[in-house]
């Protein structure tokens, strides 16, 4: 009597990853498929409830995420058709960023991936950035990234999936929370970036004269801090009376001027250090809330036309923290075989070059 054969198990296909994004005040919930089609997400905001205290709660945040997320869960999942057990995968944001609102969203993804039996991806908050353009616009690797937010400011070299290099990163302040903390000097209200933006379409950008930071200086570092110190100088000089809507919407067109001077120089001098070490990056990727910015996107196009790249700056709702990039860069380290135990931890701190050099003063949110 023959042997019967043992059929063959057939592998799940990674076709469709959840992901979930609580790094910061953000709560994000998304389905997509291995060719990128969003299948069904989910945002919730909390902007109302940290405005009274002109910044996020670290606290306030952690208990916000706990009360949406497990709804919006069950809603992304109902409006995709699909039970956990059809997922290939569930990935969740693993750091860097708020303790709390990691944990909130780690292990609930930790619970849903046991139960459904699916691997679980612990996923960089700045990769997922970083991979974003591969989404929207099928960027080859490699290409420059140019990473602004409310965080983070690093220049990097995207060379593949969980390899990167990084150029230049900020001293002192991100470029996003340096708008927040003028905003709040000027009494604009958070978040900030948004205001700031609106007003200085609106003012004179030479009327006040404000330092460019390291402009012209070696290297692809930043630094925010000293140009803030600046305006609030200049604002106390002024005085509360001189503080007219006119004042105000000259003084965010000067800052942001200033600002994204030090940035396209910077930028500038990250292009030229790439084209020596890698003459085939093309591409310059801006991703982070910042890059929402259209005055900023106008300029960095001036930038890279000039050195002869293409730009690529993915629609501003997948700039800001989203679930949709969470669920593409588990897509992406699925398709590798890069999956996570689930012991993995969260992570406050979790820089995508850890080999890269120290550099005084930075690194705190990274």
């Amino acid at each position: 009597m023959a042997a019967l054969s043992t059929p063959e198990r057939t592998p799940v296909k990674p076709r469709v990853v959840l992901g979930i994004e609580t790094s910061c005040d953000d709560t994000g919930v998304a389905l997509v498929d291995a060719d990128g089609r969003v299948l069904a997400q989910a945002l919730h905001g909390q902007t109302a409830r940290h405005q009274p205290f002109g910044g996020v709660v670290p606290e306030i945040a952690a208990r916000a995420h706990v009360e949406v997320l497990d709804r919006l869960i069950a809603g992304v999942m109902a409006e995709a058709g699909l039970s956990f057990k059809d997922l290939a995968g569930v990935a969740a944001t693993a750091g860097p960023g708020l303790i709390g609102g990691l944990l909130v969203g780690l292990i609930t993804a930790k619970a849903i991936a046991s139960v459904a039996g699916r691997p679980l991806l612990a996923i960089n908050h700045l990769e997922a950035h970083a991979l974003t353009a591969r989404l929207t616009d099928r960027v080859a690797f490699p290409y420059l990234l140019l990473l602004v937010s409310g965080g983070h400011c690093q220049l990097l070299v995207v060379e593949g999936v969980g390899r990167y290099r990084r150029l230049g990163t900020t001293l002192d302040d991100a470029l996003g929370e340096a708008f927040d903390k003028v905003a709040k000097l000027l009494g604009l209200g958070y978040p900030g970036g948004p205001a700031i933006e609106r007003l200085a379409g609106e003012g004179d950008p030479k009327r006040f004269a404000l330092p460019r930071p390291l402009l012209g200086e070696p290297g692809c570092h930043f630094s925010f801090s000293g140009l803030k110190t600046a305006l609030r100088q200049l604002v106390e000089r002024l005085g509360p009376a001189a503080l007219t809507q006119p004042t105000l919407a000259d003084l965010c067109a000067s800052f942001q001027a200033a600002a994204f001077a030090s940035l396209c120089d910077r930028t500038g001098r990250a292009i030229l250090r790439t084209r020596a070490a890698w003459p085939d990056v093309s591409t310059l990727v801006v991703a982070g809330g910042v890059a929402a910015n259209r005055r900023l996107a106008a300029e960095l196009g001036r930038l890279t036309a000039d050195h002869g790249l293409a730009l690529v700056v993915p629609p501003p709702a997948l700039c800001t923290d989203n679930g949709v990039m969470i669920a593409w860069a588990g897509q992406e380290r699925l398709r590798l075989g890069l999956t996570d135990p689930q012991d993995a931890p969260a992570r406050a701190r979790w820089p995508l070059d850890p080999a890269a050099e120290p550099v005084l003063g930075a690194g705190v949110k990274a």
